[in-house]
């Protein structure tokens, strides 16, 4: 193989950049600052302060809100802006979170704050397919800071359900000019499910680089003719040389994606999943068990994670690239549903997610491939029944 100079790496993943731009996904931006929460205590608490210090707008898109403590604390403060008269648009998939609770979103309401569902189910008019969802998890604040990552709003997020434990999810702060973007997506879900039309310098402001790190911003959904979710995931896949490093809580490949993995272990790259141990979706579980038995026999090393739960999105690229958002490696996320995430390419970055990564691993159990090879004849059954279903997880 040789030793790659640093130069060609950075041309492998400037080549990504560049595909990604032909698949509908934002330029590469340099001049940001990614602040990158690795646990999503301090994520939301980093969320809610940046929230308190707006003082022109806030929009919100997340997948599921809970009624709960949680919900609660980030709905007070919502409420308490918009007395101040801070413009606050709260959109929301309405399959995601079926209901808010009335005494929790009316204070906001009153104070002028504007909430909205995403793609609202209506019986008698079944013309947008149920299963079609927005799993976008992003906030921008003032259009000159974002977040986004896999955390959803709830007291499970935040490590408080019994069942699950601890929760690991990776959440990001990004300020400077790559958060045009995402106010970008926001404006254009928002008119989708409004018909009304946000513009204006006061959301665009005009955003001189404020650090040192270079960001592309991917959106995907099924509006798409060719999902560039995907097609980045694709394309990163083959252009790995050295290590390919997945955390997906579900893995639910299509062909080509398998394919690509394969492909990669081929090349002698190492290749390690990280999952998890505690299913929360009974047929995304035993689909991904499937999986796991191509990905062993490959020589992928797959890892579940055993402190609590694992919902971290983000792959990561010879330790010079990183990939990290909204969307899981599954069918339903590169195929049907509303997607956000960012191309982290500076490696200065990527090191404290490869770092975090390590971290994860030491907190898991390597799956044994021959112990897994064994397993018993009904939970193969069990897996091949749920993979089945995979182009409807």
């Amino acid at each position: 193989h040789g030793s790659r100079s640093l130069a060609e790496i950075d041309t492998t993943w400037s080549q990504l950049g560049e595909i990604a731009l032909r698949v509908d996904a934002f330029p590469v931006s340099p001049g940001n600052r990614v602040t990158p929460y690795h646990d999503t205590r301090e994520a939301f608490d980093a969320l809610l302060q940046a929230i308190a210090g707006a003082r022109h707008h806030v929009h919100l898109e997340f997948f599921i809100v809970r009624s709960d403590e949680t919900g609660q604390t980030l709905f007070n403060l919502l409420a308490e802006k918009a007395r101040q008269g801070v413009e606050i648009r709260f959109l929301y998939d309405a399959v995601g979170t079926i209901r808010l609770r009335r005494r929790m979103i009316r204070p906001l309401q009153q104070a002028g704050g504007q909430l909205h569902p995403f793609l609202p189910i209506n019986l008698l008019r079944l013309r947008i397919p149920v299963n079609l969802r927005n799993h976008r998890k992003m906030v921008v604040v003032d259009g000159a800071t974002a977040f986004t990552g896999g955390m959803n709003v709830g007291d499970e997020y935040l490590g408080k359900s019994s069942y699950f434990g601890y929760w690991r999810d990776e959440f990001l702060r990004l300020d400077g000019p790559a958060v045009a973007a995402f106010q970008r997506i926001f404006v254009e879900d928002w008119h989708f499910a409004t018909q009304q039309a946000v513009h204006g310098e006061a959301y665009f402001p005009d955003l001189t680089g404020v650090g040192e790190h270079t960001v592309q911003v991917i959106e995907s959904g099924p509006d798409q003719d060719i999902n560039a979710s995907r097609e980045v995931y694709f394309a990163a896949l083959l252009g790995a040389q050295k290590s390919i490093r997945i955390a997906s809580p579900y893995f639910v490949p299509d062909t080509g994606l398998l394919d690509a993995i394969r492909l990669a272990r081929y090349r002698g790259v190492d290749v390690q999943l990280l999952t998890l141990h505690k299913p929360d979706h009974f047929l995304s579980f035993h689909a991904s068990r499937y999986f796991w038995g191509e990905l062993l026999g490959a020589g992928v090393k797959v890892y579940q994670y055993s402190r609590g739960m694992m919902h971290s999105k983000m792959i990561l690229l010879d330790g010079q690239c990183g990939i990290v958002g909204s969307a899981n490696m599954d069918y339903r996320s590169l195929r049907l549903n509303f997607e956000v995430s960012c191309i982290l390419h500076t490696p200065a970055v990527v090191a404290g997610y490869e770092a975090a990564f390590d971290r994860d691993v030491a907190e898991s159990q390597a799956v044994d491939p021959e112990a897994f090879a064994r397993r018993p004849f009904l939970a193969r059954l069990a897996e091949q029944a749920c993979r089945l279903f995979g182009p409807a997880l």
